[in-house]
């Protein structure tokens, strides 16, 4: 039995910690909200109520850490747009990690699996493999960009990086945001998704396999146009069709999963798309 913590039971850490508990793992898991705490327990999960901000990480992080071999950190930067990043750096997601790294080093944590986005790539126009040079765009990519870097140059732990492309799953698809709208952006650019069950069965393999020290791309080999894509699951849902204009259309990146595919002998299940 491993013991296993996960900073962030949402929507992917919930499910997550759910699943590896089913595998015969002890699994802690940790929500801000205290409604959450009587969620997890019920569903066997060790509940922690933890924050971290840019000024401090709440008390009982230490019993959260606590005797668990492996640390899964899955929560969102929650940033948007390309503000400064000299000026965010300290109010924001890289401090927030940095303000987790010195209660993770006297921990008995050993792995650090920590999930991050093919947003660290931006959008140039290529295949985009693990070897790819990262070049984030936005300021979210830029602070998990940095944050993986944190991760990774520290010696008390091995780290792997794990970067999903866009998350969809039954509760979530982004087809119900662009239903009805109009001038949509990059109707040619070939869509970059992965589903709950595939991130969840991912992570699964890396921990039973043990491959830390690595950085895997994560999206399902299957990349249709944008415009080709969510047209089809509008269709299937009975939403209003998206309109895309044609003026914006110069985005052709495509994210390789190959590395996974290949080095965990892993299959997406391409049904769920």
């Amino acid at each position: 039995m491993t013991k296993i913590s996960i900073l962030g039971c949402g929507w992917l850490g919930f499910p997550l910690a759910k699943k590896l508990i089913e595998n015969g793992n002890s699994v802690k898991g940790s929500t801000t909200s205290k409604n959450k705490l009587s969620i997890l327990e019920i569903a066997g999960i060790n509940p922690f109520l933890v924050t971290i901000e840019a000024d401090g990480v709440s008390e009982n992080i230490d019993t959260f850490l606590a005797e668990s071999e492996i640390l899964i950190i899955d929560i969102p930067p929650k940033l948007r747009g390309n503000q400064d990043i000299s000026t965010t750096l300290e109010m924001t997601f890289v401090r927030k990690i940095q303000n987790l790294i010195p209660f993770m080093e006297k921990s008995s944590v050993s792995k650090v699996l920590f999930v991050s986005s093919t947003s660290v790539y931006g959008d140039d126009n290529e295949l985009i493999t693990e070897e790819t040079i990262a070049n984030p765009e936005t300021e979210s990519g830029r602070q998990l960009l940095l944050a993986e870097k944190i991760l990774q140059n520290n010696p008390n732990f091995e780290t792997t990086i794990l970067r999903f492309g866009g998350l969809i799953g039954e509760d979530r698809h982004p087809v119900k945001f662009l239903a009805g709208k109009e001038n949509l952006e990059n109707p040619d650019a070939p869509v970059n998704l992965i589903h709950q069950n595939d991130c969840i069965s991912i992570i699964e393999e890396i921990i039973k396999q043990s491959k830390w020290n690595e950085v895997f791309n994560a999206a399902a080999p299957f990349h249709p146009t944008r415009e080709e894509y969510y047209t089809q699951k509008a269709k299937e849902q009975n939403l209003v069709l998206p309109k895309f204009s044609f003026e914006m259309s110069n985005i052709k990146k495509v994210i390789s999963s190959e590395k996974i595919e290949t080095i965990l002998n892993y299959k997406f299940d391409l049904k769920e798309y």
